[in-house]
């Protein structure tokens, strides 16, 4: 299969970190399976996840989970830039690791820090998929910025939108 096939089958996530979610993760984590579910239902077999706190490595957890009984799946891990993910707290770095080990890929966008890189890494995942599964609370940042790139190029969104 050439990249224009492959990108048929593929989705990305975004959303934001835990200090900026006002759900509960148990119920971020059902709301995301629900999207999977439904785009696996639809033809995507693999999920490309940003790696960060939050959404991004629950999103990549449950894909995992849902491999296990469906070996279609596949999970990239696109990393921003070298070092990502190594100085967290509150078991977000053990966790970062799991899914590392686990994934089907890794791929570094940009060698080094920058704040840039995070963008750049965002569309590197939209301009790689066909679907965009995002968390998103209605505030500025990468999510909006991700997803409204993804609008521009014509990557259709499903958007779970936190409850009030």
């Amino acid at each position: 299969m050439n990249e224009t096939e492959l990108r048929k089958h593929r989705c990305c996530f975004t959303g934001h970190r835990p200090e900026k979610l006002k759900i509960p993760e148990a119920r971020l984590a059902l709301l995301l399976e629900g999207e999977i579910r439904k785009a696996i239902s639809r033809g995507f077999t693999t999920y490309i996840t940003g790696m960060a706190k939050g959404t991004d490595l629950v999103a990549a957890e449950i894909v995992l989970r849902l491999r296990e009984q469906d070996d279609r799946l596949k999970l990239i891990c696109a990393l921003p830039h070298l070092g990502f993910g190594l100085r967290w707290g509150g078991g977000w770095t053990e966790r970062f690791q799991k899914v590392l080990a686990a994934a089907d890929l890794a791929r570094t966008i940009c060698p080094n820090f920058s704040y840039a890189a995070y963008q750049v890494r965002n569309e590197w995942m939209v301009d790689h998929s066909s679907l965009v599964i995002g968390v998103f609370n209605g505030e500025r940042g990468g999510t909006k910025n991700t997803l409204d790139y993804a609008r521009s190029v014509g990557v259709p969104c499903v958007v779970i939108r936190e409850e009030k």
